[in-house]
């Protein structure tokens, strides 16, 4: 059976001679496992689909749960985000983060929306990385069922707490002067335009994601918090995390 649909690359790996393994991310059809036959051959149509972080028009075959590409068309390349070396690495930061929640087999439209909007946003609308970075961990986080509650102070209920802090297992917001009543695990301090931020990321218009602004240090903080709560709920570190951290301190 031939199946018709859009995909991005989330992932690449050489198989045998001239295949790739690839992991495709689909709108309707969620994750799936895909093999590229002869996608690494130089007069191969596919090659330029088969590449990480290409979205493209697909037909895959499909045979005993099994998905051959049999045509492809790329749509997006997302050039200028790759021809940066700190960029690349942040897209494919988000791409192994994708892979890591998505299911095999569950639709995920707005999974697959976010991670093309923040590449897009990487690629042309030149925001800061940090917002993008932030936004995207946040938001990911809030579709795939870890939405921190942001509305109130946990324990007292203060809409805009004291010294306000981000418990990262729990996902609550809280006083720093109520951090006793939370629980064990670590809570960060948030910057007061970091948590506004943060509650525009997850409630409000995801077409609007990434307009808003922060000086510095809001950034800065907005960087550690989502991404130490993505860490905390995910339980598990990435490489493609580690080694963007190592380019951007120069090493």
């Amino acid at each position: 059976m031939h199946i018709t649909t859009q995909g991005l690359v989330l992932r690449e790996t050489a198989y045998k001679e001239a295949d790739k393994i690839l992991t495709v991310l689909t709108a309707e059809g969620g994750k799936r496992t895909v093999k590229a036959r002869g996608c690494r051959r130089k007069s191969s149509p596919l090659a330029a689909a088969a590449q990480l972080l290409v979205y493209s028009d697909m037909t895959l075959f499909e045979y005993r749960d099994r998905f051959t590409l049999s045509e492809a068309e790329s749509i997006r390349q997302f050039w200028h985000m790759k021809s940066d070396v700190e960029l690349l690495a942040l897209g494919s930061y988000f791409a192994e983060v994708m892979e890591a929640v998505a299911v095999e087999g569950r639709p995920d439209p707005a999974g697959l929306s976010l991670i093309l909007n923040s590449l897009h946003a990487l690629d042309q609308l030149n925001r800061p990385q940090a917002l993008v970075k932030g936004a995207f961990e946040l938001k990911l986080m809030s579709l795939e069922g870890y939405e921190p509650l942001l509305d109130a102070c946990a324990v007292c209920g203060l809409p805009q707490p004291e010294e306000p802090m981000l418990h990262l297992t729990e996902g609550v917001l809280h006083c720093a002067g109520c951090r006793g009543e939370v629980g064990a695990g670590t809570s960060l301090p948030l910057e007061a335009g970091t948590l506004a931020a943060m509650r525009h990321v997850v409630y409000g218009d995801p077409k609007r994601l990434f307009s808003f602004q922060l000086e510095q240090k809001g950034l800065d903080c907005l960087a550690r918090v989502c991404e130490g709560f993505l860490l905390a709920q995910l339980d598990r570190g990435f490489q493609t995390l580690d080694f963007y951290k190592r380019l951007k301190a120069g090493m």
